[in-house]
């Protein structure tokens, strides 16, 4: 069997800040357990972006108005993923503009069915212990369930299992239960993506 491709996505606007620590933790679970990893920054691949929100300008989508840029990368790296763990800060009880700018923009990775039993799940952080991280880590999910991808918790057979996904207090690097469900996540993610595999459409 090949090896996994895990992608993680930085949804934050700080690229080395909590979401970081958080997917940093998963995806390098997932890497010592065999699989290969890659980190895309939606900041960094939307800068180059006229508008960096969608305005469906065509439909089904085209993808002109990200040809030839960063972000068609992104979204080809995606398309070859096995698995994506994602992950925003809390911005009012959801996600942050630059992980939903990033996902509105994919709409031809759907059309084109890319994502399709690709195994996903989510990280993200507040500034409160009850900050809202509950409904942010369910609404990444039902991004992810419109994409028609396999969506897990943190819940692992041999660790005490959680819910959504790991969710710390900030700063996150100082959460250790956040970290550790960050770790368990990643198993997660590399273990059902690993016996989803002949699923995906390739």
């Amino acid at each position: 069997m090949k090896d996994l491709l895990i992608i993680a996505i930085n949804g934050s606007p700080n690229k080395k800040g909590n979401t970081a620590c958080l997917l940093q933790e998963a995806l390098g679970q997932c890497q010592e357990m065999g699989a290969k990893g890659q980190i895309i920054d939606c900041q960094t691949v939307l800068k180059e972006q006229k508008t960096p929100f969608c305005v469906a300008c065509s439909s089904p989508c085209s993808g002109k108005c990200y040809k030839d840029t960063s972000l068609e990368k992104a979204y080809a790296l995606m398309a070859q993923a096995d698995a994506l763990i994602v992950g925003s800060p809390v911005y009012f009880g959801s996600p942050s503009a630059q992980l939903k700018a990033f996902w509105d923009k994919g709409r031809q990775l759907r059309s084109e069915k890319k994502l399709i039993n690709v195994v996903g799940g989510a990280v993200t952080s507040g500034r409160s212990r009850f900050g809202g991280q509950e409904p942010t880590l369910r609404t990444i999910h039902d991004m992810l369930l419109v994409q028609g991808m396999i969506v897990v918790g943190d819940g692992y057979s041999q660790d005490d299992c959680g819910h959504f996904g790991a969710a710390a207090q900030e700063p996150a690097r100082d959460d250790e239960n956040a970290l550790k469900r960050a770790r368990i996540l990643g198993k997660r993610i590399f273990e059902v993506a690993r016996a989803t595999s002949p699923l995906r459409l390739r």
